[in-house]
């Protein structure tokens, strides 16, 4: 099969993957939307942000995981294959137990943060509590997920993707209106399907893979020192990386609320374009992450050579199509999203900024991917933690001449030097 064949056979189920995964979510919002009272609204969306971001922080267990896997499946180490894999679901195991020891004071903690009104609170209680439970398959299902793509598998993912969502659209609609349940019944949907979706993926590792631990002996240095200092190192700086992301998004976000509802309206409708080129460039990333690893792990130097001039290749490509059709959709795409007049025409000014976001981010995105397939995460640490802080420092120098304008440029000159950075840090640190 050719790299390109390859790339293709890797992206596709990745991107439907991630394009089912906000479902989990908006399936519950179009869920409680029906029930009549918008207290019930505000709840998902408070109680979705709080596992988003916790679950987002802890993507390592996914992405540390699939690097290291790609490597032992291109050096046909059969052995710490298996041994990668248990690690990495004891890892999320431990997490999330910890989760759920700490449960109340997390949830205070989160509310602190997030101070939804008097009258939203219990309904958060509600699904908070409930959705806590779904920690320990969240977190085990990254370790395996991370390992299937690893073992330059993105098909069983995508079905446990959709699974999950048709799953939680029947067990939600059935225990609310045909049980009568409220936000509870919300919950316990999402809650099954996330149970559902790791018990299947377990399920299809033994159909599919379980002849590896019955093959080969694997126990022996399950846990060395060895083992698990380079285990921690290469994900302590994918959770450190992570940090750095999230923190943009969050304060992306919050700086929008300070300029008033309307700017905040107009910046969470124009990330829409972000969050469409994430979709479809995260597809490649993953493929990036498989290919990379494995011909690294193989010492393949010349076919790594050609995924990453590859994986390029389609990027850029992409991005150009994306950037195509947002500038000539792009009015017409928000008209879609609201039927908001004035929300369209504030947007307007500020419509090239997220049209700009494909080209400047293809870099990050890709070498995102290769980073991990290599376990370069110094570098990925390297270059989100000096491009989070030329985004505050530009939006701190320039708000009060540029206004929204400042948020939005440093938005987009941190996803530029991002992939900037890994570049020179590839070069300079010889990784290739």
């Amino acid at each position: 099969m050719t790299i390109n064949r390859q790339i293709i056979h890797l992206a596709v189920p990745s991107i439907i993957s991630n394009i089912t995964v906000p479902l989990l979510g908006l399936v519950d919002l179009a869920i409680v939307g029906h029930l009549g009272n918008a207290f019930y609204i505000a709840a998902i969306a408070v109680g979705s942000m709080i596992f988003n971001v916790i679950y987002w922080i802890f993507g390592f267990l996914r992405m540390g995981t699939s690097g290291m896997t790609s490597q032992a499946l291109g050096s046909r180490d059969m052995e710490e294959l298996m041994r990668l894999l248990i690690r990495s679901l004891s890892i999320g195991l431990l997490i999330a137990f910890c989760f759920l020891v700490f449960q109340l004071p997390l949830r205070w903690i989160a509310l602190q943060i997030m101070r939804p009104s008097a009258d939203v609170l219990p309904l958060v209680y509600t699904y908070y509590n409930i959705c806590i439970w779904g920690a320990p398959a969240m977190l085990c299902l990254f370790g395996l997920t991370g390992w299937f793509i690893g073992m330059q598998n993105t098909r069983i993912p995508m079905v446990v993707a959709i699974l999950q969502n048709v799953i939680n659209i029947i067990v939600s609609l059935s225990l609310v209106f045909g049980v009568g349940m409220k936000i509870e019944g919300v919950a316990m949907g999402t809650l099954i399907a996330q149970w559902s979706g790791f018990l299947l993926a377990l399920l299809l590792w033994l159909r599919y893979y379980g002849k590896i631990s019955r093959n080969h002996s694997w126990k022996s240095g399950l846990f060395s020192q060895k083992a698990m200092v380079r285990f921690f190192k290469v994900n302590r700086d994918i959770f450190l990386r992570t940090l750095f992301l999230v923190s943009v998004n969050l304060f992306f976000t919050s700086f929008g609320a300070r300029q008033g509802d309307l700017i905040l309206s107009v910046n969470t409708l124009l990330m829409t374009f972000f969050t469409i080129t994430s979709f479809v460039m995260d597809g490649f990333a993953f493929a990036g992450e498989a290919l990379s690893g494995k011909y690294y792990g193989a010492g393949n130097r010349e076919a790594f050579h050609e995924v990453m001039q590859k994986l390029f290749r389609w990027g850029f490509t992409l991005a150009i199509v994306l950037t195509l059709f947002f500038c000539l959709g792009g009015r017409g795409f928000l008209s879609i999203l609201t039927d908001n007049k004035a929300v369209i025409d504030a947007a307007m000014p500020y419509l090239s900024w997220a049209v700009a976001v494909p080209i400047v981010g293809v870099g990050a995105f890709i070498y995102d991917g290769i980073f991990i397939g290599i376990t370069a995460t110094r570098g990925m640490l390297i270059s989100s933690a000096l491009s989070a802080v030329l985004f505050f420092l530009i939006y701190e120098l320039l708000f009060g001449i540029m206004g929204n304008h400042a948020l939005w440029l440093a938005l987009v000159v941190y996803l530029a030097m991002r992939g900037i950075i890994q570049k020179i840090y590839m070069t300079q640190v010889h990784l290739i």
